[in-house]
């Protein structure tokens, strides 16, 4: 049928286990999915699917049949699991009518009129990368991120990763956090302009950011202002849903009145930037990106749980691991040169050990550093193949 996909199987003996096949696919509906015999084998057709349920009704048959028909079964799900294009919609996989553009008709040639990402138009950045110096290599280096980088050649970086102190007034080691608004950006700025020139062509700029709402800051907007201005390619933003774990309903502003309520936000965002442009080049087989979490991650709301671990380290803003693991496997390849300019105690340094990549993280802090080191020593690379 037109609606289904069709996934054809050649075997033998395939009436013989008749009776199973009618009892695997009686547990899923038949919009989603039925088979039909023929004289080669069978066609399963298929809309979609809870995958990972029928690969668990897949194994449990098999368990307990004989080995024609494990076998069976286990084509059956090989020649299913190898499909790698579908959409997904909750628990279940589609294959049918997932990339339908509904909207907007020749959408390619409507943007070329337009012409995409213009402010970022008439750049002078250099195509030609280079090596980062061996001795910056897996590093964790105490000292103002201004003046470091400078050490560091032009285009050598393939991902930045940070998250730079929110100038709430939090309790940092070595930095005073809250000082005068211009002079924030200023400094911020001024790191972020190395961060730039350091950075590949081709290369991402990740910046984690909360705004100070109390202030009616929009920091997320002032810096992708100033990328924007700098020719960076706006690549999208990720909003980090936190949910309630950090709404304190305390503060109502003008409480039951239109007058001036007090808005409140459970999350934060990640803005990103590329360099030159929206292509990184590497090697597809160092992806370690499965593609279940591909088609979930690229949807820009993550829920991921704040860090719980924060007076372990003794730092007060550390955003959790499966955010940089998200980052990183999302916006990176293994081998890939991975720089947090604001390292604090080390989770983007200690994710890019387990992920294999390289890194480079600098802290004014020696204190911080110094913990981070630590966590990097106690890390372990991830040997498995995803």
């Amino acid at each position: 049928m037109d609606n289904y996909l069709p996934v054809k199987i050649y075997t033998a003996r395939v009436k013989q286990n008749n009776a199973t096949l009618q009892k695997l696919f009686s547990l899923f509906p038949k919009e989603d999915i039925y088979f039909e015999l023929t004289n080669n084998g069978l066609v399963i057709h298929i809309k979609e699917l809870d995958f990972f349920n029928f690969k668990r009704h897949i194994f449990s048959l098999a368990k307990n049949s004989n080995s024609d028909t494990a076998k069976l079964l286990n084509l059956i799900l090989y020649n299913i699991e190898k499909i790698k294009s579908y959409g997904l919609k909750g628990r279940k996989r589609l294959y049918v009518g997932y990339n339908k553009e509904r909207k907007v008709k020749n959408r390619e040639e409507k943007e070329k009129i337009r012409g995409i990402y213009y402010y970022a138009q008439g750049h002078n950045f250099p195509k030609q990368n280079n090596k980062v110096p061996d001795e910056f290599i897996n590093k964790i280096i105490v000292g103002d991120s201004e003046e470091v980088l400078k050490k560091l050649p032009d285009n050598c970086i393939d991902l930045i990763f940070t998250s730079p102190p929110y100038n709430f007034g939090l309790e940092y080691e070595n930095h005073k956090d809250g000082v005068n608004w211009n002079e924030y950006f200023n400094k911020l700025f001024a790191i972020f302009k190395e961060c730039i020139r350091v950075l590949k062509y081709g290369g991402r700029i990740i910046v984690n950011v909360q705004p100070l709402f109390s202030d009616y800051i929009p920091i997320h907007h002032i810096i992708s202002d100033f990328f924007i201005k700098n020719k960076l390619i706006w690549k999208g933003e990720i909003l980090w849903d936190k949910h309630n774990y950090n709404c304190k309903y305390t503060a109502w502003g003008s409480w039951k009145s239109p007058s001036n309520p007090y808005l409140k936000y459970t999350w934060e965002f990640l803005e990103i930037f590329c360099k030159g442009d929206l292509r990184h080049s590497g090697n597809w087989k160092m992806a370690d990106i499965t593609g279940d979490e591909f088609k979930k991650w690229v949807y820009a709301r993550w829920d991921i749980a704040p860090e719980y671990n924060m007076k372990k380290y003794g730092h007060p803003a550390m955003f959790p691991e499966p955010l940089v693991e998200r980052v990183l496997k999302l916006f990176s390849f293994k081998g890939d040169i991975v720089l947090d300019p604001f390292n604090g105690v080390g989770t983007t340094t200690a994710v890019a050990k387990r992920l294999s990549r390289s890194y480079i993280g600098i802290d004014i802090s020696e204190e911080y550093c110094k913990k981070a080191e630590d966590r990097v020593k106690n890390t372990q690379v991830n040997t498995s193949l995803f």
